[in-house]
């Protein structure tokens, strides 16, 4: 790179996004607990689609999405016309820091908040705000004083990732109405699904001017693969947000996909509360084993270690019994280590393994 070649400022104050481990040298039967996916995968009816799929592959794809909008909106209730799709809700996270934040602003986030929200921040030229939770989770009064009149996005994940904690629907409006006027809430909702009853902020989305909500296929669709998520907001963020989308954002193959697991919600239900069972059971016996961990609401585990050493040498012990965790020390949390919650066996292959090391140290 030259002097007179320089990119955008803030993009390279951007750090790598290193995503879950998901190999162990030397293993070929190593199970990935490390990235949240969803040990289920997708629905028979998803994977039926994506087959058929192969027929168009040299057809281009919508560029209005209409038909997923329409199954979103009738399965969540919501207005076809407020929905924006996108490459994962990453994409829609970085086309409201794009069109809403540039040099001068702040884009604000907790502190052990997703790392995306930084790189989004950065990449539009803005100051990304990392603000303090209390005992890992949202901080709404601290979130309210972090905001001034540089603050143009708030990103809040609920649940949280990595740490699977959650405020509710009380708070998250209080947070809406004492944001500044130009601020707009964004609710990640990417773990909403795991929540029996909650909307992921949908309701306060339709009501309210200034709030925004994501989600995505990655995780209780299990459609990781292949990066399809959406946004719900007033129609005049959307409107802008669909200025910046490219037009075929979208494969057929991703929206006829999406369209069929949306619509197969008794899939989302056996995976919900499958997940609730062994999410339950694995966080109680990690906690027999001495490592406790707050209730998450998600489909993973944040085990909290006596330190950052044990929590790394706990990493290296479970790969070499060919278990693949996540770090977390790139979100501020040095002594955990993030386990997604597998089927059965993987669950009970965890937690007696996390038991080995503890008696061997």
């Amino acid at each position: 790179m030259t002097d007179a070649i320089r990119p955008q400022p803030g993009i390279m104050k951007i750090a790598l996004y290193q995503g879950g481990a998901a190999h162990v040298a030397g293993r070929t039967d190593a199970i990935k607990l490390s990235s949240n996916e969803n040990p289920f995968g997708p629905s028979e009816r998803a994977k039926e689609a994506y087959t058929r799929a192969v027929q168009r592959l040299h057809r281009y794809p919508s560029t209005d999405h209409a038909s997923l909008r329409q199954a979103i909106g009738e399965v969540h209730d919501l207005d076809p016309d407020r929905i924006i799709c996108g490459v994962g809700s990453d994409e829609i996270i970085h086309f409201l820091c794009q069109a809403y934040a540039g040099p001068r602003d702040e884009v604000l986030f907790t502190e052990h908040g997703f790392l995306m929200y930084r790189i989004a921040a950065l990449a539009a030229g803005a100051t990304p705000v990392a603000v303090p939770e209390r005992e890992r989770t949202t901080d709404v009064d601290a979130l309210l004083a972090a905001c001034g009149a540089r603050t143009k996005l708030v990103f809040i994940a609920n649940p949280n990732n990595p740490t699977g904690t959650m405020i509710g629907h009380a708070e998250l409006e209080r947070l809406a109405r004492g944001l500044p006027k130009q601020a707009i809430l964004v609710l990640d909702g990417a773990y909403a699904e795991y929540v029996a009853g909650y909307d992921g902020g949908a309701e306060l989305a339709t009501r309210l001017p200034n709030v925004v909500m994501t989600r995505t296929f990655s995780k209780i669709y299990g459609l990781g693969g292949l990066r399809i998520g959406w946004g719900y907001g007033p129609r005049a963020i959307i409107d802008v947000l669909n200025r910046i989308r490219g037009p075929f954002n979208l494969s057929n193959a991703q929206l006829e996909t999406a369209e069929a697991a949306v619509r197969d919600q008794d899939h989302v239900t056996r995976c919900r509360t499958e997940n609730a069972r062994l999410r339950v059971w694995l966080a109680e016996a990690l906690a027999e084993r001495g490592l406790p961990s707050d209730t998450s609401m998600a489909n993973f585990v944040l085990a909290r270690f006596a330190d950052a050493a044990e929590a790394v040498a706990c990493d290296g012990f479970l790969q070499s019994h060919g278990l693949i965790v996540r770090q977390v020390a790139g979100y501020g949390l040095p002594n955990c280590l993030r386990i997604t919650v597998g089927d059965e066996a993987s669950c009970r292959r965890v937690a007696h393994a996390v038991g080995q090391f503890k008696e061997a140290h």
